[in-house]
């Protein structure tokens, strides 16, 4: 059998085009890869190798054909299972929604298939995408959390059961997943993917987001997700960043950071705090440290006032017909958001703005700012690990790069995330490329001397 698990997302599209692999040949080399280790990690909520090869064997005879190939063509995706798909169940993590299965597509889905993506499965996500741990286990010691929400998403790619992955991100469920898996990962600029037939919590916040093996891959996959959606009246905040050409580009300059202590680094574990110095010390003349306007401490309090007010409004089908069937974390966020005041509410709708104003000077001296992208490796099973260094930047709707950089003492990944300015998806990924590039590189010198 094939062995695929490392390759990219775009050197297996190249190695179709050359005719030396088949879409069927990917796909039965991923389904081994989930033969193998769905038992102990549990990253699907359902999955049928039928319909996968079904979908790889049309797409062989297109290629056959002669006919153009899409971007990713033969590409084995995995969705969310918060994310509608036509004749496939969708059941948003909870009980409550055991054997719903839409009648069409979610936008997005539209668009990956039209790419020539393969539908691979549903990945599981936490009930209703929110705090309460699912099945999943994190692929690199599976008594610890992948993170949530987008748990399954990240532990498939992690894991090597698949190249792309896509999640959604309210808090920190795309950035957090990433680094306890140590896998790449963007949640982009707000709006940019569009969200119609995506379960929505919070209008304001839900960001679509991409997991992948390689920021190329990202970058690639942003390009066939991006735009415009008349249902989807966020999309009209982001432009297309072309994604996938400008970070196959060289960076023009050499890039400029900004290493940032976010608000509750106290929270930080000594031994993250102690990898970020390294960072730092790496990158010499091209970095700077500094702290965040204290407006930011501010805005995390702000960021949940909005999540909860939306959260109570958009349950509310759940709340008033299953309230004995929520998990405790979901019922206790509903009661919350039910008891925020108006004005409140208008108040920390304002805070988008006001972030991102005090930002622009930032990014006047800097590609990006470097932050860690969690507390610390990953914790026990019992929790998803603790989102403060996501939230802030998910209410800015600034776009933040995962790149797993570290490793634990105890063996587990550790993430930075970059983050740049809202609308320059491009720029941050072709800046995270830089680094991503350049620490690997001396981590092989290091390894050689």
């Amino acid at each position: 059998m094939t062995e695929l698990p490392t390759t990219s997302a775009i050197a297996l599209r190249e190695r179709q085009i050359s005719g030396d692999l088949s879409a069927l040949e990917i796909v039965n080399a991923y389904i081994g890869q989930v033969e193998a280790q769905e038992e102990k990690v549990q990253a699907f909520a359902w999955f049928d190798p039928e319909y996968a090869r079904t979908q790889a064997q049309a797409l062989d005879a297109h290629r056959m054909r002669g006919l153009p190939l899409g971007p990713l063509h033969g590409i084995p995706v995995a969705l969310k299972d918060i994310i509608d798909t036509k004749a496939i169940p969708t059941e948003n993590g909870t009980s409550i929604d055991t054997g719903r299965v839409p009648k069409r597509d979610a936008e997005l889905v539209s668009r990956l298939r039209s790419a020539g993506a393969i539908i691979f499965g549903k990945t599981r996500t936490t009930p209703f995408a929110y705090l309460t741990p699912c099945e999943t286990r994190n692929p690199h010691s599976l008594d610890h959390t992948p993170g949530g929400s987008s748990s399954g998403s990240a532990a498939a790619v992690a894991a090597g059961m698949v190249p792309l992955a896509i999640g959604t991100q309210t808090g920190g469920s795309v950035i957090r997943p990433a680094s306890f898996c140590g896998i790449h990962a963007i949640k982009p600029s707000f709006g940019l993917i569009p969200r119609t037939g995506v379960l929505m919590q919070s209008p304001t916040l839900d960001t679509v987001g991409v997991f992948a093996t390689c920021i190329e891959d990202l970058g690639q996959a942003l390009d066939v997700l991006a735009g415009y959606d008349e249902k989807d009246s966020a999309t009209t905040l982001a432009p297309s960043p072309q994604a996938a050409s400008i970070t196959r580009q060289k960076v023009p300059v050499t890039p400029t950071f900004a290493l940032v202590e976010p608000p509750g680094f106290d929270r930080a574990s000594d031994e993250l705090k102690a990898a970020l110095n390294e960072v730092g010390e790496f990158l010499g003349e091209q970095v700077f440290s500094t702290t965040l306007p204290k407006a930011f401490d501010e805005a995390v309090e702000a960021r949940m006032t909005i999540n909860l007010a939306e959260m109570a409004k958009c349950y509310y089908r759940y709340s008033s017909q299953h309230a004995d069937q929520l998990p405790a974390e979901v019922a206790d966020a509903i009661a919350q958001g039910e008891k925020v005041m108006a004005r409140d509410y208008i108040s920390a709708l304002d805070w988008r703005e006001l972030l991102n104003s005090g930002l622009e000077e930032m990014f006047e001296r800097c590609d990006a700012m470097i932050l860690p992208s969690a507390t610390g490796a990953a914790p026990g099973l019992d929790s998803t690990g603790d989102p403060i260094f996501n939230g802030i930047w998910t209410l800015c709707g600034t776009p933040v790069v995962n790149i797993p950089v570290f490793t634990s003492e105890s063996g587990l990944p550790m993430g930075i995330q970059l983050v740049g300015p809202r609308g320059d998806d491009a720029r941050l990924l072709r800046t995270a490329r830089w680094l991503a590039q350049s620490l690997q590189q001396e981590q092989v010198n290091e390894e050689v001397a």
